[in-house]
């Protein structure tokens, strides 16, 4: 069963303008959450954790 959570950035002013994740011990999957029953993204777990480091790495950096 999947476990799908909503980004814990999305407050209440947010509606449903946001993302929604779900994990395995391998991959992760990304969907929107205005159309969850439409396609997803699914990466492999390294792939994923290094997309977030550059995120934040790149918000720490001021870009």
């Amino acid at each position: 069963m999947e476990n799908w959570r909503k980004s814990s950035y999305s407050g209440p002013g947010d509606g449903n303008a946001c993302v929604e994740i779900t994990d395995t011990p391998t991959h992760v999957s990304v969907r929107d959450s205005k159309t969850p029953t439409r396609a997803t993204l699914t990466f492999p777990l390294p792939v994923f954790t290094s997309f977030i480091e550059t995120l934040k790495g790149a918000r720490s950096d001021g870009l």
